[in-house]
């Protein structure tokens, strides 16, 4: 059990699509670049980008490109610090949302994948070293591609997202049992979109938080309920920014502190049997 470093890398990842990763991911990032943290947010979804939808950069390279050998980390980090008011510095590497930038990358073999894990790698230690990152929050594709195998491989902390929907339960039970003890990580849970009846008071929710620790053999840091307001928000509305007193924000706040917290009380590797 090592403390979390400067520089931390976490990857934010789920079973399926739809749980609500990229917008916890855009929050939390917010929410440490809010606090003073140096952060860099990376929209790893390659195959279907979202981030560009909020925060809308045109600039020639992206992520892609830099995945790819064909430019250097300066050249595709956008700074968002200004335009959100943010005390730290807030960095955008965005995926290309583009039809065809989506049909290069599904064609992209095993191969291509290895030296994107090497430049991935090499971009936190650019980060690290040259511009005193804090955070590097991956938002990585669902499931098991090799993409997010790529972003689980390089973090230092999974964030795990899942709902209460029975498959996807157990769809991430699956996982965290087989990828994050191979690679011996260490993983937080946040269960989204948990029905409001079900965590009304304090005993419901410490009761069903324990009944999904149970089932993930993880730390769960928050259960989350489905914020209809929140899914009816414009994409280019950052909540922990735009409504900081919101639930939503006020929740996620939470779990910006149980990620710092991991950096003095460590929390278990998922390990090998």
């Amino acid at each position: 059990m090592i403390p979390l470093n400067p520089g931390t890398v976490l990857a934010v990842h789920s079973y399926k699509g739809g749980t609500g990763k990229t917008m916890i991911s855009m929050n939390l990032s917010a929410i440490l670049a809010k606090q003073g943290k140096n952060v860099c947010l990376i929209d790893l979804d390659l195959r279907a980008p979202s981030l560009d939808a909020t925060f809308a950069a045109n600039g020639k390279y992206w992520i892609n490109d830099f995945l790819s050998g064909k430019c250097e980390p300066m050249d595709m980090l956008k700074d968002f610090s200004k335009e959100k008011n943010t005390n730290g510095r807030l960095l955008l590497a965005l995926a290309n949302p583009s039809m065809e930038a989506i049909r290069e990358i599904v064609t992209k073999d095993k191969r291509w994948e290895m030296g994107a894990l090497r430049r991935l790698l090499s971009l936190k230690e650019f980060l690290t070293n040259n511009l005193a990152l804090d955070y590097m929050i991956m938002d990585t594709s669902p499931g098991l591609s090799y993409g997010s195998i790529n972003a689980v491989a390089a973090s230092d902390l999974v964030v795990v997202v899942s709902t209460w929907d029975a498959s996807d339960v157990t769809g991430t039970q699956g996982m965290i049992g087989e990828l994050y003890k191979l690679l011996e990580k260490r993983a937080i849970v946040i269960m989204n979109k948990i029905p409001e009846q079900l965590i009304v008071g304090e005993e419901l929710r410490e009761r069903l938080a324990d009944q999904f620790k149970r089932a993930f053999k993880l730390p769960v840091v928050n259960l989350l309920p489905c914020y209809c307001d929140v899914l009816r928000q414009e994409r280019a509305t950052i909540m922990a920014l735009d409504k900081p007193d919101h639930p939503f924000s006020k929740s996620l706040a939470e779990v910006a502190r149980e990620v710092e917290k991991a950096e003095q009380k460590p929390i278990p590797r998922q390990t090998k049997p």
